[in-house]
């Protein structure tokens, strides 16, 4: 378990903060500390910096921190925060976009539309940076990331940028595959020219249907779990009874049972602790096991068992 105690040190355009904790950085708001929250300036600060940790070193890159739970006792590795940082967003051509990892989804869903572009409209219901939307092949609204992926710039290891199509990773329901040990750094996407200047309005229209059903501005990761194929999430949640199911600080939102708020201070154990309860019930009625969209990371505190 890592202690409290935060340092800070900043040299070559990084800031390294020690055990700084996680509940600052993530929409859930709960979360142990981070061994390393490291900031940077720039992406060749990056680059050099990522090139001195050990190959062991356990690397965590967060955006928005927004499909991420950090167990309470921490993170024992590096944490790399890309807000601010490749922010790039240009039109190559008519219908081709070049984006930073570290745009906001909803910004690039807005760009498009600006530029009459269609196809882009689902970002602006991810509550996320691009490259995490890369990372996990987010979606929204019947629309998915890697269909438009034509190349990506990933960083590895050795702090080295290397280009590559979008035929050298496989993608499925929010998950990607590819070459290990890298990290996107931006995407160049294809998207369709409008024939009417419509992008502004559908997008508004899918915000106004994600308002209605989704709880908006509460402290949440967004959908907690998959969709079994054929089958929604929420619906086989709240079918076993469990929306306004509470574990501590921790509840099942009654608006859209695929959510759990953050109530009244909750723990990553009492969050945790919850989803470890809808997946039980559901596989105990329906005989199918939910997987998590949101990545659980880090270490129990002592006592605890983790899964």
């Amino acid at each position: 378990m890592l202690k409290c105690g935060n340092m800070k040190s900043v040299a070559d355009n990084i800031t390294v903060l020690s055990n700084e904790p996680m509940s600052g950085h993530t929409s859930w708001r709960a979360g142990g500390l981070a061994r390393r929250y490291v900031r940077a300036k720039s992406l060749s600060a990056l680059a050099a910096f990522i090139a001195t940790l050990p190959e062991d070193e356990e690397v965590l890159w967060t955006g928005l921190g927004s499909n991420i739970l950090v167990r309470d006792g921490g993170f024992n590795g590096t944490v790399i925060a890309t807000q601010g940082l490749m922010t790039q967003l240009e039109l190559l051509d008519e219908t081709t976009v070049y984006v930073g990892a570290g745009v906001a989804d909803a910004k690039l869903a807005r760009f498009c539309g600006r530029h009459q572009l269609s196809g882009a409209e689902f970002f602006a219901g991810i509550p996320g940076l691009i490259g995490g939307a890369l990372a996990m092949n987010a979606g929204a609204f019947g629309g998915e990331t890697w269909p438009l992926v034509v190349a990506v710039e990933t960083l590895n290891r050795k702090g080295e940028i290397t280009k590559r199509q979008a035929s050298e990773f496989t993608y499925s329901y929010r998950h990607v595959a590819g070459p290990k040990n890298e990290w996107f750094v931006s995407a160049t996407l294809k998207l369709k020219k409008q024939e009417q200047s419509s992008g502004a309005v559908d997008i508004k229209r899918l915000l106004a249907r994600r308002a209605q059903n989704q709880p908006i501005g509460a402290a949440s990761c967004g959908s907690v779990f998959r969709n079994p194929e054929g089958q929604y999430a929420a619906s086989l949640i709240e079918q076993c009874g469990l929306k306004g199911r509470r574990i501590g600080g921790a509840v099942i939102s009654v608006k859209h049972a695929n959510f759990i708020i953050n109530d009244n201070n909750a723990s990553a154990t009492d969050i945790e602790s919850l989803i470890k309860l809808m997946q039980h019930e559901v596989e105990a009625k329906y005989g199918i096991v939910l997987q998590p969209e949101v990545e659980i990371v880090g270490d129990a505190l002592p006592g605890e068992q983790q899964s």
